[in-house]
């Protein structure tokens, strides 16, 4: 029962990561483009790394809370332990995210203009 909720926790949490990476990547590059005062490059190049720091931040997570948490011996047990751990890699990512969120938006403009006056940069 243990082999299986691990694997059971890995496949849903890695897929749910992927699914959410995907969804941040497309629809945050507008929010992006708009903070980053029109300048197009920085922003797709600030939205890949930031879905490169989601995946890198999110596996770790999953990986290191494998461990946590006493093994299912039923069935019962193997659904709250899969839905627990799942659970809490969803609260904390989402967490994370508004935090970046949050940052982007209070600081976005600032940055992209201290791009663009320190590399010699114009908006696309």
């Amino acid at each position: 029962m243990t082999e299986l909720s691990y694997i059971a926790y890995l496949i849903i949490a890695i897929a749910l990561t992927r699914w959410v990476a995907r969804t941040l990547a497309v629809n945050g590059e507008v929010f992006l483009v708009d903070c980053f005062g029109h300048d197009e490059v920085l922003a797709r190049s600030t939205n890949h790394l930031l879905v490169v720091g989601f995946y890198l931040v999110n596996v770790g997570f999953i990986l290191l809370t494998i461990s946590l948490g006493a093994e299912p011996v039923t069935i019962a047990e193997a659904i709250r332990f899969v839905a627990t751990k799942v659970g809490l890699a969803v609260l904390v990512l989402g967490c994370w995210h508004f935090f970046n969120m949050h940052m982007i938006a209070r600081y976005g403009r600032q940055v992209g203009r201290w791009v663009r006056e320190n590399h010699g940069a114009k908006p696309a």
